[in-house]
């Protein structure tokens, strides 16, 4: 009974979102792709956003048809929204509006693309001044490239890097 509280207990949830994001990191997509829906359906569509958000964001990056992964994207900005204006949604937006806009490129959709690029640059003001800001601004810089090129990006990595699930 302690085993199952401890496993279920909200806390553990970012811990255990970490774990299958290794694991998808180490190569196994499939498997991750199991696991974080699993994690989505016991917190359910209600659950709280911050978790659905995180979920969401990894679980787009687990799909294999752009559709789904613009789908997985968007339901992590919708959860996001709902956090309103907190320090969570400040350090996320910018790496959302990034990999929408990677996803609308992917889908030929260049308008939408720059809306959310638009949206990123604008966000990212918001981020520090470490690593993973550097990422994310790096990030926008490529897709606004790609998106001048006219080019779409294939299968390159063109979003930011990810945050440790919190």
């Amino acid at each position: 009974m302690a085993e199952r509280q401890e496993r279920t207990a909200p806390e553990s949830l970012p811990t255990r979102i970490g774990q299958v994001v290794m694991l998808h990191h180490g190569g196994d997509r499939e498997e991750a792709r199991r696991r974080l829906l699993a994690l989505w359906a016991e917190i359910g569509q209600d659950g709280d956003p911050l978790h659905r958000c995180t979920l969401a964001h990894y679980l787009a990056d687990t799909q294999d048809d752009p559709e789904d992964e613009l789908a997985w994207d968007l339901r992590a900005l919708s959860a996001a929204e709902e956090l309103g204006d907190s320090a969570a949604v400040h350090s996320r937006c910018p790496s959302l509006h990034v990999d929408l806009a990677a996803d609308y490129i992917k889908l030929g959709r260049s308008e939408a693309a720059r809306v959310h690029l638009n949206r990123a640059r604008g966000a990212a003001g918001a981020l520090g001044d470490d690593s993973y800001a550097d990422g994310v601004r790096a990030a926008i810089s490529r897709l606004e490239l790609r998106l001048r090129e006219g080019g779409s990006p294939g299968g390159e990595q063109w979003g930011p890097p990810r945050q440790r699930p919190t």
